[in-house]
């Protein structure tokens, strides 16, 4: 049962990656309760993702009052929400919010009269705002700015800026932001137009690397150990189903990389993993095409570099799964994708009794991979 390790450990870190965890679990986007502190003043709350990790949670009332939690991924500096008349920074006015060095919050108006830090000027712009309703709560890694803005009639399409900066302000000057956006939201149907917020490069990078590096390459992995006796039909299938995966898996990564040029997502691990991951695969694919014959003295060493690779990329290829289905993907994705390793490991565990029964009966080698 040892050489089946590295399959079922792929399986169980990942499982215990996705169980949920009632106190800390941090799911993403829409899928978050609201802070306690929120659940009062801003429930029952329209919700809408709208670029990188910011999620837009808002409501207009008869009085026109426009509700608004905006969150996002949070460790230091200010995010912010501004509102234009053209689509442009200067002119505009924003709400701000960030944890002070004490730990005190902070969420502040500010008018952005130009595009230095002198010219960002603290109280000031044309929002109608009350600052006893301004609220911000940091919550596993997310901050949250709450606020609540009167407009002269209802919002329909409105011209909306995002930033965020990693330093945090001092005396209430706002440093360089890190990134930032601009599009036009509509807050009567929860549309955006021109958002630089790609779902459908999110959608397309997490569907193509969970389908090759978590369902075809694993089943490739599990032909070639378990259906040896089919010689050589195990091997055309091994290598085809690997082939396939890897170009999908390929393709998953470009996706990746156009996502992280667009929004600039601060996920170090999961790009990481990925980087490291897309090597490992690479050297599997070179050392198909440099094996050496069956009767060489060399093929022993071939064999176990082979296929300790591989256990090893899909090893971290599932914990890597694991780690984008955290940062950008729904409830959803969580189940299908532990459905998925449930299915797996139940197969494996199956066909690896089955394995060590007929070896027993059989008093021959076990197989080598």
């Amino acid at each position: 049962m040892a050489r089946a390790g590295a399959v079922l450990a792929v399986l169980a870190a990942a499982s215990v990656l996705l169980a949920p965890r009632a106190a800390t679990a941090q799911t993403s986007g829409c899928d978050d309760a609201l802070p306690p502190v929120l659940a009062g003043n801003y429930s029952g709350l329209a919700c809408r993702p709208v670029w990188n990790s910011f999620v837009l949670r808002y409501a207009q009332g008869k009085d026109n009052v426009l509700r608004v939690v905006l969150s996002a991924m949070y460790s230091t500096g200010w995010v912010g929400m501004g509102f234009s008349k053209d689509g442009m920074m200067v002119g505009s006015s924003a709400m701000v919010g960030w944890i002070g060095k004490t730990g005190r919050s902070h969420v502040k108006q500010f008018a952005l009269d130009g595009k230095t830090p002198s010219q960002v000027v603290a109280d000031k712009g044309f929002l109608q705002s009350k600052d006893h309703n301004h609220v911000v709560v940091v919550q596993q890694a997310k901050i949250y700015i709450a606020f609540q803005l009167r407009f002269p009639s209802a919002l329909k399409r409105q011209q909306v800026l995002l930033a965020f900066g990693t330093g945090i302000p001092a005396n209430d000057r706002l440093m360089l932001h890190a990134d930032k956006t601009s599009f036009t939201f509509d807050f009567t149907t929860g549309s955006s137009f021109g958002s630089s917020y790609p779902d459908g490069l999110k959608r397309a990078h997490g569907a193509l690397n969970l389908f090759a590096w978590g369902v075809l390459l694993p089943i490739g992995a599990i032909v070639a150990r378990y259906c040896r006796r089919w010689d050589p039909l195990w091997f055309y299938l091994h290598g085809g189903i690997q082939f396939v995966g890897f170009i999908l898996g390929l393709a998953g990564i470009v996706a990746g990389v156009a996502l992280y040029n667009k929004i600039q997502a601060d996920v170090p691990a999961h790009r990481g993993l990925g980087i490291f991951v897309l090597v490992l695969g690479i050297l599997q694919i070179l050392a198909f095409f440099l094996r050496p014959h069956k009767d060489s003295k060399h093929r022993k060493y071939w064999n176990w570099y082979h296929h300790w690779v591989g256990r090893l990329a899909l090893f971290f290829a599932a914990i890597n799964i694991v780690l984008g289905i955290k940062v950008g993907a729904a409830d959803s994705w969580k189940i299908g994708y532990g459905f998925n390793l449930a299915i797996l490991l139940i197969t494996i565990i199956t066909l690896e009794v089955l394995l060590w029964t007929r070896w027993k009966n059989n008093s021959s080698s076990m197989p080598t991979y």
